[in-house]
C-alpha cells in the first residue's frame, strides 16, 4: 500500500479511524442503550412474540453488528478507491 504523500496517508487513516468510531458508537448505542438502559421501556413492545428489550439484548445487537460489518467493508472499499489504495498489489 503506497500513498502519494505522508499527508495522503494521514488523511486515509484519519478517515478510517473516523469511520470506525462512528460504527462502534452505533453498535454501542444499540447494544448498551437498547439492550440495557432502555430495556424496561422497550419491553412494553413486542417483536415476534418477544419483548423488544429482550430481543435487542439477545439478537438486535448481533444483527446490528453484522450490518455494520457490511457497511464497513463497503465504506472502506470507497475510501480505498478515493485514495488509490489497492489490496491486491504487492
Amino acid at each position: 500500500m503506497a500513498f502519494a504523500s505522508k499527508e495522503a496517508a494521514r488523511q486515509y487513516w484519519q478517515a478510517n479511524i473516523r469511520l470506525l468510531a462512528i460504527l462502534l458508537s452505533i453498535w454501542f448505542i444499540v447494544s448498551f442503550g437498547a439492550g440495557i438502559l432502555l430495556v424496561d421501556w422497550l419491553n412494553e413492545f413486542r417483536l415476534g412474540g418477544f419483548k423488544l428489550g429482550f430481543w435487542f439484548a439477545q439478537q438486535g445487537a448481533i444483527y446490528t453488528f453484522l450490518v455494520l460489518i457490511f457497511v464497513y467493508v463497503y465504506q472502506m472499499n470507497r475510501l480505498d478507491r478515493r485514495f488509490g489504495v489497492r489490496e491486491d498489489e504487492e
